[in-house]
């Protein structure tokens, strides 16, 4: 994989492209969506928590407990993606090695004070509008505009249909 210019997105390369599961940890405030991004830990940029797959959990289970341990999430998630995006992780030994993440809801529930990562990062709600302003990676971007005109595409009745058109665009 490599990053293509002209289109900002992942287009196949040379090299394997790894597998990440993200929580899109969200709530509904005033009739509007707000997602919770919190910062990474190396450069403090805005992100939604994500990680590697974990041995004995679903993809979406493991998103969900991502979301516990970087941003103290506790909510009702669900089994169906709402999208993907592509970004290049940098590793330990400084390499750029691409990821194409899948995106798992996660409705917020409750926000604990105390958990894993608390002192390593900051968490802040922002409406979906506003926090796609906030982020790098522009499938995520679109992802969060889609939403900010589209709501129900987090509803679990709307699954199937937000995978398709969220994936279309």
């Amino acid at each position: 994989m490599k990053w293509d210019q002209t289109s900002d997105a992942l287009s196949p390369g040379e090299g394997g492209t790894r597998s990440q599961c993200a929580a899109l940890c969200w709530r509904m405030h005033r009739g509007r969506v707000e997602v919770l991004l919190i910062t990474s830990r190396e450069t403090g940029r805005w992100v939604i928590p994500k990680g590697w797959p974990m041995a004995g959990k679903s993809a979406a289970q493991s998103a969900m407990q991502e979301a516990w341990e970087e941003a103290g999430v506790r909510g009702k998630g669900r089994d169906q993606p709402v999208g993907t995006f592509g970004y290049f992780k940098i590793m330990a030994d400084k390499s750029a090695q691409p990821c194409v993440v899948t995106v798992y809801p996660l409705r917020v529930k409750e926000l604990a004070a105390r958990y894993p990562e608390r002192k390593q990062r900051r968490r802040r709600w922002h409406d979906a509008e506003d926090a796609a302003k906030l982020v790098a990676e522009p499938e995520l971007r679109a992802l969060f505009l889609r939403l900010a005109e589209e709501p129900a595409l987090l509803k679990p009745s709307e699954a199937a249909a937000a995978i398709v058109a969220v994936a279309a665009r």
